[in-house]
Formats: C-alpha cells, sequence, structure tokens
C-alpha cells in the first residue's frame, strides 16, 4: 500500500492578514495557503466578505490553537447609515425605511452610545454562521425562514464616536468575543429611533495585536517575489499569540512525560488553568491544563 504524499510545505506560525472586503474568509484563506505553498492552514475569527482587516491565519501545528484564539477581545472600526434599515444588517441586504434622522445629532448620539457600554444582550442575525440543528442561520434566511434566537450577552468596552456626517455615523468599538457589530448598528439605530445598518466594517485588533501588524495580500505577493524566506519572515511564534497564559518551563523528564501524553507534577497553579508549555531546551511545545492535584496533563502538543 503506497504512503500518501503530502503536498505543500511543513511551515508553522501564525500570519496577520489584513483581509480585504469582498471575498470571505474562506476563499482568503484558500490564497493564502497557495500562495505559501502550505501543507496546512486554517483561519480563526472569521470575518464577512463585507468585512476587512484582521484575520489570523494559523499554518501547520499552529492551527491547533485556533481555538485559543478565540476568546481574545476584538475592536473595529466601522461606519452605519442611519434611517434605513437591512435584512441582512449591512449593505448587501434589502433596505427599507425605518424612522427619520431629522432629531438625530452628535449629543444625541452620544447620550445614546452610553446605553451601549458594558455588558449588554444581543439576539444574533440571521445572516450569521450559528447552526440550528446543524444549519447556519444564514442558509435558512436565504431560503426566507426565520428561527427564534436566544438573546446572548456579550462585553462591550468602548464606543468611540469619531463623526456624524450625512446620515453616517461612524464609531470604533472595541468588545468581547461574539460581538455582532451588524446587530449593534441596528440596535443603536432603533434606540435614536431611526434605524441603521453598517456600509463598512473593519477589524482594526485581535487580542493584543493591531492592524498595523497586519499584512495584506499584495504585500506577500511582494514579499514572495524575494523569496520563501522573506515570506515566511511574517510568521507569528504560535506562544506569541497567547500572552495571556502563563509560561512552564520544564526539565527533560517531564518534557518527555508530556510528549508521551502524561500528566506531570507541577505546584503553583490555579486549578484548570490552561499555561504555555516549553521544553528542556526552552522551546514551546503546546498547552497544558492544570488539575486539582497538582499537576498538569497535555492538552494540545506541538509533537516534531
Amino acid at each position: 500500500m503506497s504512503r500518501r504524499i503530502k503536498k505543500g510545505r511543513d511551515i508553522n506560525g501564525v500570519l496577520l492578514l489584513d483581509k480585504s472586503s469582498g471575498c470571505s474568509s474562506n476563499s482568503a484563506l484558500q490564497d493564502v495557503k497557495y500562495l505559501f505553498n502550505a501543507s496546512k492552514a486554517g483561519h480563526t475569527g472569521s470575518l464577512d466578505p463585507l468585512a476587512s482587516g484582521l484575520l489570523p491565519v494559523c499554518f501547520g501545528q499552529s492551527t491547533k490553537i485556533a481555538q485559543f484564539l478565540l476568546d481574545g477581545d476584538k475592536r473595529y472600526f466601522v461606519r452605519g447609515k442611519l434611517g434605513q434599515v437591512s435584512d441582512t444588517g449591512d449593505s448587501e441586504g434589502e433596505l427599507s425605511e425605518y424612522g427619520s434622522t431629522k432629531d438625530v445629532d452628535e449629543p444625541t448620539i452620544k447620550s445614546t452610545l452610553l446605553n451601549f457600554v458594558g455588558e449588554i444582550k444581543q439576539v444574533p442575525p440571521m445572516y450569521s454562521a450559528l447552526k440550528r440543528e446543524g444549519t447556519p442561520l444564514y442558509k435558512l434566511a436565504r431560503k426566507g425562514i426565520e428561527v427564534e434566537r436566544d438573546a446572548r450577552e456579550v462585553s462591550i468596552h468602548e464606543i468611540v464616536f469619531k463623526s456624524f456626517d450625512r446620515d453616517i455615523l461612524s464609531l470604533e468599538v472595541s468588545c468581547s468575543k461574539g460581538t455582532y457589530i451588524r446587530t449593534l448598528i441596528e440596535d443603536i439605530g432603533k434606540s435614536l429611533g431611526c434605524g441603521g445598518y453598517v456600509i463598512e466594517l473593519r477589524r482594526t485588533g485581535f487580542s493584543h495585536f493591531d492592524i498595523s501588524q497586519g499584512k495584506t495580500f499584495k504585500d506577500l505577493e511582494a514579499l514572495k517575489e524575494d523569496s520563501f524566506s522573506n515570506l515566511d519572515s511574517v510568521l507569528i511564534g504560535t506562544d506569541k499569540m497567547l500572552p495571556t497564559l502563563t509560561s512552564v518551563y520544564l526539565n527533560l523528564e517531564q518534557s518527555n512525560d508530556i510528549k508521551f501524553g502524561r500528566k506531570i507534577t507541577f505546584s503553583g497553579l490555579d486549578i484548570d488553568q490552561k499555561v504555555k508549555l516549553y521544553d528542556e531546551q526552552k522551546e514551546f511545545i503546546g498547552i497544558g491544563q492544570s488539575n486539582d492535584l497538582s499537576e498538569v496533563l497535555p492538552k494540545r502538543l506541538f509533537i516534531k
């Protein structure tokens, strides 16, 4: 029986892609994977086709930490059109009139925004990737089917008013995972009595990273013209994507035990605390989790 030949390069690390608007997250992923000639890649924290901005792309073994990146806070720049609503929450949907913006001004908007800072509840939009009995809601929405959705609690850390001109409201929003900016603009518009929908959305921050650190596809193409080495230089070490996790350095015996999937004794950690594991050579080897017996168990390992 012949062995399956792996296609592409075995590379590890995370790319902070500055995704352009007009393409899906998966389409952007496939383009980047092809450009890097990578054998394995996946994205985390997907963006709508309308949205641009930071989209972390994980290569190789770094895909094992994708789920941990989803917990990071996000920052967005958003422009919303007031006075109308959209059935999709953005400019790609069918528009309808909602209310007049005649009495809407900067002081009124700033006062209203205060009601949306802190812990708030949002009803997820029908045009979202949330699933109902295995079917994404957006697929149901495209068939004209609307189902009841439970409100979810999210955190809006900060909303910065940027401008309001010709019914276009511009904001900067810092928020927790699971926040729907389209829903936020809709709710702000309805609270103002005029309605609103998103016409531009850009993710400017992801966890502790900023849009200035992102690379566009054109940037990457230019780097590849020189060499794969230059292209690979933009990749971030997997452990650098997890700044909030405590680093645990193991000796040779502990490293060997962890690599074989065995738990090790390690005191001084909180119960169920996730940690970054480094071997005796101080190389990152994965993520562990403590228990109530002063032990660390392997959670996600990077085995060469």
